[in-house]
């Protein structure tokens, strides 16, 4: 079986760079910090994006928080009523 025009798991022979003139890689940026830069450039860069964050008003968050709250005493009532139905259906089935 023959491969497409223009596999990409078979480069043509003029879009090769020989080995000799390729340039070595180095390690970027990142190589040339060391541990304690690059962790103090991390710390800035959380603080950067904690300031882009839109943090809600007392009353936006009052209001979330209460709704959170609801539906999880809802949901709680909801597996007890589950759970006590499937208690009252196993005592009848196995006696």
């Amino acid at each position: 079986m023959t491969d497409a025009v223009g596999s990409i798991d078979t480069p043509d022979a003029q879009d090769e760079v020989p080995e000799s003139k390729k340039k070595p890689r180095r390690g970027g940026k990142r190589a040339k910090k060391g541990p304690l830069k690059r962790l103090a450039l991390f710390y800035r860069q959380i603080i950067a994006e904690l300031r882009k964050v839109v943090w809600p008003t007392r009353n936006q968050l009052t209001t979330y928080a209460t709704v959170v709250i609801v539906f999880v005493v809802i949901m709680i009532a909801m597996v007890t009523v589950i759970d006590y139905g499937l208690d009252q259906a196993a005592k009848y089935v196995f006696g």
